[in-house]
């Protein structure tokens, strides 16, 4: 029995409502916000794991229109995170605060905020008075981390706020050394950063805008493509777990493609996935049941039938009547009357209201003889014969009819496969055939005048005749009439196996982005690509610290395989003989949240914290850098045209004049 994979078809479980505990409420007790793209992890840093993990969507349902009539349509309620349980009904209204990987839509992360904090239990009136951990992307624009800043101490009177970096705070979590290549896989972007001696080198970083959401965008076509009968059932949350549970990283990707051009290795490695399916209901009638059900429906119908031409027959003489009262009116001479009466019922002149009258009467007739026929035949009319082939109801006879109807069939082809075999070889020169033909005509040739007074001459002809090897109707109408038979009666698949997904190469397709994203045209390079680039900006000795210890993090190098593709991509770009080693972390989802509540939990926490004060002196921009931050630099004052528009006494608008070559 082969192995069938069932898709679960998770469902979120809304998140409940936490207790806001006295020991948070009045402990000054830092929160932890790991705001990934994907998903979004918060908690207590107190807390041995995140209160809420949710997905960072967002789905504003569409207003009602469908009821006119009712009251003015009523707004939905915004569903966020966990809330959404079913995702593929609002699938086409979701949308996120992430543009890539950095936060772009305030107005959407306010609405998460909101959700966070009263998940959270927080009931202080018009404020959140916890210092707060904040994740953001690698190098994130300072515009981005200003907004930020004001929703939180503008829009929730935070006292405090630290920013740190997802992969950098996963990569000290782990513990392994102050120097490494942190290779970060997200949902959007796949980072490449090197740390020497714990200084982040952040012009030698590079950023490859794919991940997650590319994989599962690509597999989703691959299948769409693949199975185009089941386009809706192929879903995006289908493909996602698809993408989660049965894809991985090939160690050699273009030989395991060869491996799958093998018939044998196909039947013995294809994953089938079974697709939901209905088995449909049957009626469980027997055939004496049905043929009952099919007389009582051609009663019905004889029934509906003389109703009808009742209804008919009365309209009719109904008309009739009103026609014979006005043709009474011009036998009466009233001409004004009959002009006006005519008018309503169509008719221009009294020869057309006569051949109208003589229509009437003639279809009045013909519909009382067929009430008559109809009464007397009391008994409803059996169907008529469909001109298919009915088989025996008892079931061991019904085997045997079934044996004997493939038989007839196959008969049937043999018979006009040799035909066509017959004609191939005859059109062929060099053929036993071809060499009989030509005889007989020659001995026609040399027959002489005399040829045709006797039967058997005749005979030469239908030889030569190609007609005798070609397709009889009779055969063809039999051959439809058996084909009609067996696809009707005789034993199919189960629909089930109509409803499977066969994954033969795709599994390994769409991780494989991840080194080729030109199989999805994108034209940036691949991750060993990038990451042999980054070691060319290094000195060997640094090199080698990079190379002995490249660290896996994020979401995406869950796949299985991917270590060990690393592995032998350093072997192939590294000196002969050098030392390497890839690194995985122990949780690379949940990582960073770990890393970034020791660092709350830290005696140092508030030194690297940003106060209100440092906001409002500093600006939105500002950043306090400490090991797992981005490295602040302050945005440049902007270019002021005219020297008129700059504020008197500012030294920090930088003055130019422009000179234009005309």
């Amino acid at each position: 029995m082969e192995d069938v994979l069932v898709l679960k078809d998770y469902k979120t479980v809304p998140d409940i409502v936490h207790e806001y505990a006295p020991t948070v409420k009045f402990g000054h007790i830092p929160l932890v916000i790991d705001n990934g793209s994907y998903q979004c992890r918060v908690g207590w840093s107190i807390n041995d794991d995140p209160n809420l993990i949710f997905k960072n969507l967002i789905a504003r349902p569409r207003k009602d229109r469908c009821k006119k009539d009712a009251e003015p349509p009523v707004t939905p309620p915004i569903q966020i995170g966990n809330d959404i349980i079913n995702i593929e009904a609002v699938r086409f209204q979701l949308k996120t605060q992430f543009d890539k990987n950095v936060v772009t839509h305030f107005e959407a992360q306010e609405l998460v905020c909101d959700y966070i904090f009263s998940h959270l239990g927080i009931d202080n009136d018009g404020s959140v008075p916890h210092p707060i951990v904040m994740t953001e992307a690698f190098v994130t624009p300072n515009y981005c981390r200003q907004l930020m800043s004001e929703l939180l101490f503008e829009g929730y009177g935070v006292p405090a706020v630290s920013y740190g970096v997802d992969s950098l705070y996963s990569f000290y979590k782990n513990d392994i050394g102050d120097s490494g290549l942190i290779i970060n896989c997200g949902y959007h972007t796949i980072h490449i950063i090197p740390v020497i001696r714990g200084n982040v080198i952040a012009e030698h970083a590079r950023r490859i805008n794919l991940g997650g959401s590319e994989m599962i965008f690509y597999l989703h076509k691959l299948l769409q493509l693949k199975y185009p009968v089941h386009v809706n059932a192929i879903t995006m949350s289908r493909i996602e777990e698809i993408l989660h549970e049965h894809c991985s990283i090939a160690l050699d990707y273009q030989g395991e493609i060869r491996k799958w051009s093998s018939p044998d290795y196909y039947e013995a490695n294809v994953k089938r996935v079974q697709l939901p399916f209905v088995q449909p209901a049957t009626s469980g009638l027997t055939a004496e049941q049905q043929k009952e059900r099919k007389k009582e429906m051609a009663r019905r119908l004889l029934e509906i039938n003389a109703r009808k031409r009742e209804e008919r027959l009365a309209e009719d003489e109904e008309q009739l009547n009103q026609l014979l009262i006005i043709q009474e009116l011009i036998e009466e001479g009233s001409i004004d009357e009959f002009n006006e009466a005519i008018k309503s019922f169509e008719i221009k002149n009294f020869g057309e209201l006569q051949k109208q009258i003589a229509n009437l009467h003639a279809r009045i007739e013909k519909n009382k003889q067929r009430i008559a026929a109809a009464a007397n035949n009391e008994e409803p009319l059996e169907p008529r014969p469909s001109g298919r082939m009915q088989p025996p109801t008892d079931p061991d006879a019904f085997q045997v009819w079934l044996e004997d109807t493939r038989n007839k069939y196959r008969e049937i082809m043999s018979r006009r496969e040799a035909r066509r075999a017959r004609r191939a070889a005859t059109v062929k020169r060099r053929t036993a055939a071809a060499a009989e033909r030509m005889r007989a005509i020659s001995r026609l040739a040399a027959a002489g005048d005399d040829f045709g007074a006797k039967d058997e001459d005749w005979d030469a002809y239908k030889s030569l005749s190609r007609d005798a090897d070609s397709d009889s109707e009779a055969d063809g109408e039999r051959l439809v009439e058996l084909e009609v038979a067996l696809r009707e009666h005789e034993h199919q698949r189960p629909s089930e196996q109509h409803r499977q997904l066969h994954l033969a190469i795709e599994p390994l397709r769409a991780p494989e982005l991840m080194f080729q994203p030109s199989m999805m045209g994108n034209l940036e390079a691949g991750l060993h690509e990038t990451m042999e680039y980054v070691f060319k900006h290094f000195s060997p000795e640094d090199q080698l610290l990079l190379a002995n210890n490249v660290f896996l993090t994020g979401g995406c190098s869950q796949f299985p395989g991917l270590k060990e593709r690393l592995e032998r991509e350093l072997l192939e770009m590294r000196p002969f003989q050098s030392t390497h080693k890839v690194v995985m972390a122990t949780n690379p989802s949940l990582d960073a949240w770990y890393g970034a509540r020791d660092f709350a939990c830290s005696n140092e926490f508030e030194n690297w914290c940003i106060s209100k004060e440092d906001y409002y002196e500093m600006g939105g921009e500002y950043l306090k850098e400490h090991h797992a931050s981005n490295r602040y630099q302050k945005s440049p004052a902007p270019i002021v045209l005219d020297n008129a528009l700059a504020p008197a006494g500012d030294a920090n608008v930088l003055k130019e004049e422009i000179v234009v070559d005309c």
